[in-house]
């Protein structure tokens, strides 16, 4: 009997150009070097235990099988009677809220919802590092504008000039990852009046909308009429609750919309966590966490920009997000993926470049920090970096 040996077949990439991310590579150089990481977005803390509770109530009450596609309807509810009492915008959520596996399933979902082969896809670089893959595997085409160099404000007359008739949508980030600049509700005006000759749609990433400072209501789109008829509104129960491995998020969009949207959804993920959900709903009842989400990080962030003031690094703004970026041009010569690596291994404080949100990798000589991290991180982080 002939034996041949085992042969895995050769496949053609769909993401060619997909490597290891640099949140991977800094996250690891930190854990081998013992560095504070403030590098990877995510919090080093625990959730309010009333959460936790909420759901092991929900597991030992039985709700633990399928539940309806478009998730339990009681947080649907949940959902928009939150949208409705702060943004004025009423979504119906039987049809018209859809409950995801996190945010970053729901950009993907509603990307190969309403993208076809061919058609073009704006993105506002520096951007979150799922949108161009997502637009990719949908097989349109992406549209680069860059957010103007030094405010990352939107260029609107960019913007004007990247839309064309094969626009098929644009994505918004705010507030926005990874400058933590904030879009203010005459932006929103100027994208509507961009958008209102075309059929182009808005795909609004607002994760991290209770994360605003300073007494700025959040933008939201749903709180734009114009805007909201033509967009899918994506945030997340992960980034709002201290939870992020939960993977749990949500899509507002109109009936139409949200119909094409659910299509995909039930066949990419189908429905999500069944107890969370009914602790999440429950958890809700409470307005408060997510009210005084913003004094909760301003005040993060007002303890480590106080820190990083005796230092060389030049503070840029940080309007929203749990987010702080710097200016290293007075402490270093090197690139910024060469710096990152730097601070990391010689001060022992990881950050993340602002060139891996750049199709280009251009070098600006800046530095992501994340300050969503106990004031115990916080401090050891800043007596580091005292040394710059």
């Amino acid at each position: 009997m002939q034996t041949h040996a085992p042969r895995t077949p050769v496949l053609r990439s769909r993401l060619p150009q997909v490597g290891t991310t640099i949140f991977t590579v800094m996250s690891a150089l930190a854990q081998q070097r013992g560095a504070v990481n403030l590098g990877q977005g995510f919090p080093d803390f625990d959730c309010d235990p009333a959460l936790l509770r909420a759901v092991e109530q929900a597991m030992h009450a039985g709700l633990n099988q399928y539940p309806p596609m478009a998730g339990v309807p009681a947080l649907r509810e949940a959902v928009a009677a939150k949208v409705e009492r702060l943004y004025g915008h009423a979504y119906d959520p039987g049809t018209e809220v859809t409950i995801t596996a996190g945010a970053t399933q729901a950009i993907l979902t509603a990307i190969l919802a309403v993208v076809h082969p061919g058609d073009e896809v704006i993105v506002l670089e520096p951007c979150y590092d799922s949108y161009v893959p997502n637009i990719e595997l949908a097989g349109g085409k992406v549209v680069r504008v860059a957010l103007r160099a030094g405010s990352f404000r939107p260029d609107f007359d960019a913007i004007g000039a990247a839309i064309g008739p094969r626009t098929r949508a644009i994505i918004v980030n705010t507030p926005h990852n990874p400058s933590a600049t904030v879009w203010t509700r005459a932006a929103l005006d100027r994208l509507a009046t961009l958008l209102r000759p075309t059929d182009a749609l808005l795909i609004a990433d607002e994760v991290y909308e209770h994360m605003v400072f300073d007494g700025v209501p959040h933008a939201s789109a749903s709180s734009h009429p114009e805007l909201a008829a033509r967009a899918l509104v994506v945030s997340s129960f992960g980034k709002t609750y201290h939870v992020t491995g939960w993977k749990v998020g949500y899509v507002l969009a109109p009936h139409a919309l949200t119909e094409e949207f659910r299509k995909v959804h039930q066949f990419n993920v189908f429905t999500v966590n069944t107890p969370v959900q009914h602790g999440l709903a429950q958890y809700m009842r409470d307005p408060a966490p997510y009210l005084e989400l913003p004094a909760f990080y301003q005040r993060k962030r007002d303890l480590f920009r106080a820190g990083l003031a005796g230092t060389r690094l030049r503070l840029l703004a940080s309007e929203g997000t749990y987010f702080q970026c710097v200016d290293y041009s007075a402490v270093s010569e090197l690139d910024e993926i060469g710096f990152c690596r730097w601070l990391t291994t010689e001060i022992g404080v990881a950050a993340i470049p602002l060139s891996a949100f750049y199709d280009d990798g251009r070098n600006q000589k800046l530095a992501r920090f994340c300050f969503a991290k106990r004031d115990e991180t916080l401090t050891q982080a800043l007596e580091r970096l005292s040394r710059l």
